[in-house]
């Protein structure tokens, strides 16, 4: 059973809201400011808030490359944003859940499963991931690009409870933005330190009955706000519980 806040699956759609789990230009930029006192909570509510869609509505690759390579089972997404992930997920035959901080996002990716007829295969629930908990297991757990930088979140802690969630036999995938998008860059994002693929392994302190499958940093081609392609680097760690 889930800890935290069901957003219902049957929630009424609306028009012009994407399932996303994907940055149109790499990493956003955002106008809400991040007042000293703000949680992250907040924030991300305010930032979800301020137009009706922040993501693309692409799965992340990385993520589509391995879940392509496993059997469909039971799949948890921590920090899914606006479903995108999810939702891919739960049309491949994945029974999937999505946790996040913001309601407003949540309600965004249980509006694209109902659209997408997978209300059946998704869950959706309001938590915050340094507290939230479960007894169930999963056969794939992902943190896709799980960063904050105009307010801190627990992220070395998150990362480490999520193996409590990986099933025997089940993938962990941390993916993660490794380098700074391309453009002009507000201060906060200036002064982030992004994490590479050996701090994110370290960060799960896994023991001798995990396998590390990789532990890399990954090119791939995105988009500006213009639309002008340009390269940019993931951090990918994927690791498996025996």
């Amino acid at each position: 059973m889930h800890t935290g806040s069901a957003v219902p699956a049957s929630a009424a759609p609306a028009s012009g809201v994407p399932a996303s789990g994907v940055p149109a230009s790499g990493v956003p930029a955002s106008g809400v400011p991040a007042p000293a006192a703000a949680s992250a909570r907040d924030w991300w509510e305010a930032r979800y808030s301020e137009r009706d869609g922040i993501w693309s509505g692409r799965v992340n690759a990385v993520l589509a490359s391995v879940a392509d390579t496993l059997r469909p089972g039971r799949a948890l997404d921590l920090g899914c944003g606006e479903g995108g992930d999810v939702v891919w997920l739960a049309g491949q035959g994945w029974d999937a859940t999505g946790i996040d901080l913001s309601v407003t996002a949540l309600e965004r990716g249980s509006r694209a499963a109902v659209a997408s007829g997978l209300e059946e295969r998704t869950a959706f629930v309001a938590a915050d991931l340094a507290r939230w908990t479960t007894a169930a297991l999963f056969d794939l757990v992902t943190a896709s690009f799980l960063q904050s930088w105009p307010v801190a979140i627990p992220r070395e802690a998150v990362l480490r409870r999520a193996t409590d969630f990986v099933a025997p036999g089940g993938h962990l995938l941390v993916t993660a933005h490794a380098a700074p998008p391309h453009g002009d860059l507000p201060e906060e994002l200036r002064a982030y330190r992004f994490p590479t693929p050996a701090e994110d392994l370290a960060a799960l302190g896994l023991d001798a009955t995990w396998e590390v499958l990789a532990a890399e940093l990954r090119p791939r081609t995105a988009s500006t706000p213009e639309g002008e392609p340009h390269e940019v680097v993931d951090s990918v760690v994927l690791v498996r519980r025996r």
